[in-house]
């Protein structure tokens, strides 16, 4: 693959504010991502990004600034839900590859596609999960295995932590991917959050590099286990929000 027609200034610019540092192996396998990506976009819906430089803020940049609020560092298992085309976690495993990684998502063809992402960059330590997080949230499966679990789907935050939060183990976190506009979804959402075991930890606030996008993370710490009746049963958390 002919990786140097690609113009990665912008990009390296961006990691920088971000406080990251990629290395040739880490941005070759971005790019070669992004071709698949292009590649697959092509005959199924994956993004309506495709321009290089966009991708490059709105995916890239925009999954690996979970940096600015968690130690990405450290051998953390994380699971992805809703991931689509693998945002956030593929760019994290990318650039912090101690980390352990779930990707879930309920299309199959999708989920196709993350493997063969995942093959053709020799990824280790990922695995893409075909299934629903109402349906792998419940008691054994993947509940409460994880140290953390990301999200960047769009939904209602309240519906989101039913999704999410039963994946976390108690003292865990749950990141949940907002733009600046959630003041009335938060408030919205606190009952529902301590329901399920959680308590928001901080918010962390910013402009999403190279662009004038607002970025918003989530930060929510579970500190008790799930009730065992939650999440409930598929399309009721979005049909009946706690």
């Amino acid at each position: 693959m002919n990786f140097e027609k690609y113009d990665l200034i912008k990009f390296k610019a961006g990691l920088g504010e971000l406080g990251l540092e990629l290395g040739d192996l880490e941005l070759n396998r971005l790019i070669q991502y992004y071709e698949l990506l292009i590649e697959w976009n092509s005959f199924m819906n994956l993004t309506a990004i495709t321009e290089f430089d966009e991708v490059c803020t709105k995916h890239f940049l925009d999954s690996l600034s979970l940096c600015k609020a968690i130690d990405c560092t450290k051998p953390l298992t994380l699971i992805d839900v809703g991931t689509g085309a693998g945002f956030p976690g593929i760019p994290l495993k990318l650039a912090f590859p101690n980390l352990h990684v779930v990707l879930l998502d309920s299309l199959g063809k999708r989920v196709r596609f993350l493997n063969e992402v995942i093959d053709a960059l020799g990824l280790e330590d990922i695995e893409a999960v075909h299934g629903r997080a109402e349906d792998f949230a419940k008691p054994g499966s993947y509940r409460e295995k994880f140290d953390l679990c990301v999200s960047r789907a769009v939904a209602d935050l309240s519906v989101l932590s039913e999704y999410c939060i039963p994946f976390v183990k108690p003292g865990g976190l749950f990141v949940s991917y907002k733009s600046d506009k959630i003041l009335n979804e938060l408030s919205g959402a606190e009952r529902s959050i301590n329901i399920l075991g959680g308590s928001l930890l901080k918010c962390e606030t910013f402009i999403l590099p190279n662009s004038d996008i607002n970025r918003t993370l989530l930060i929510i710490k579970k500190l008790k286990t799930t009730p065992k009746k939650y999440p409930r049963k598929a399309g009721i958390p979005a049909k009946e929000p706690l």
